[in-house]
């Protein structure tokens, strides 16, 4: 069974409840920022390795897409992502 499909089923079988607590809440926070974002980080990390390096052999519009929006887009996503998170879980504390 891959790592994903562990994540997977840990998160399908933590969300199968009758009433949401606060605990619950955070265990799933937890469990987003331990477990999954590392692997969305390194998957998200080697897709823009790659579109940086087609960006060189591009031009025009193709190159900035590669190079820059792709990059900067998904990268801030997990990066915004990644705090939001935290500052929720820092907050419960």
């Amino acid at each position: 069974m891959s790592e994903w499909t562990k994540i997977r089923d840990s998160i399908v079988a933590t969300l199968k409840v009758d009433e949401v607590t606060e605990e619950l809440k955070t265990k799933v926070t937890k469990a987003i920022l331990d477990d999954v974002l590392p692997t969305i980080e390194e998957s998200v990390d080697a897709f823009c390795e790659k579109l940086k390096e087609q960006a060189t052999t591009e031009s025009g519009w193709c190159r900035i897409r590669d190079g820059i929006v792709l990059p900067c887009v998904l990268e801030g996503l997990v990066y915004v992502v990644r705090v939001v998170l935290a500052k929720a879980l820092e907050e419960k504390k």
